[in-house]
């Protein structure tokens, strides 16, 4: 018999002891390894919440897709004169334009950008322009229903600038949308992030 065995046998409860032990403290070690990155995460999130209370917004956003967006950010803007408004997709050009000059919106303060296929695409195509422009904040338009998602795609997207969110929500009279096209577009927004990739072609919507 060796001696690890015979000390095995002479100490079986040091034996049960060390095997105990043993587990709690790996499970220990991976529950710190998943709260690491979500402890992170929630940081982050809570911390840009927190400013978008704090920061003064320097532009408007609306995300195109619903016509009571423009009018709602027509009528916004036409109340705070300090403001350009950023467009993006949406209605037709001329009826965008339409829908401002009504609310007496001179043209030169309105920008409007048709390349965005889908939500991700609103935020991707223009985050870099409005940075160009010095803008570090902007007033967030969109439809209640869309809000959370935009949000998550935002954060990721404009937060990967320093571009701070104030969500804007249009009453749409609809329900929110499933937490699932969150999620999803949430992994485009990072996979644009690390890639340069949108993956427009998962689903456009």
């Amino acid at each position: 018999m060796s001696l690890p065995q015979l000390l095995l046998r002479i100490y079986p409860r040091k034996q049960q002891y060390l095997l105990t032990k043993a587990k709690p403290r790996c499970s220990q070690l991976m529950l710190l390894l998943w709260l690491i990155p979500v402890l992170a995460v929630s940081f982050f999130f809570g911390y840009r919440h927190i400013k978008s209370y704090i920061v003064e917004p320097e532009a408007i956003f609306v995300l195109g897709g619903a016509e009571e967006r423009e009018s709602f950010a027509a009528d916004f803007a036409h109340h705070h004169p300090e403001l350009d408004i950023w467009v993006s997709s949406g209605s037709p050009e001329w009826y965008t334009q339409k829908i401002f000059a009504k609310a007496g919106i001179l043209q030169e303060r309105l920008h409007i950008d048709h390349r965005a296929v889908d939500t991700v695409t609103n935020f991707t195509t223009l985050v870099d322009d409005l940075k160009a422009e010095g803008i570090d904040s902007v007033y967030l338009v969109t439809s209640d229903n869309h809000m959370r998602r935009a949000r998550v795609i935002g954060e990721i997207v404009f937060g990967s600038r320093g571009i701070i969110l104030k969500p804007l929500p249009v009453d749409s009279g609809r329900s929110p949308e499933p937490i699932e096209k969150c999620f999803r577009d949430g992994v485009r927004a990072i996979l644009w992030l690390t890639t340069g990739h949108t993956g427009a072609t998962f689903k456009n919507n």
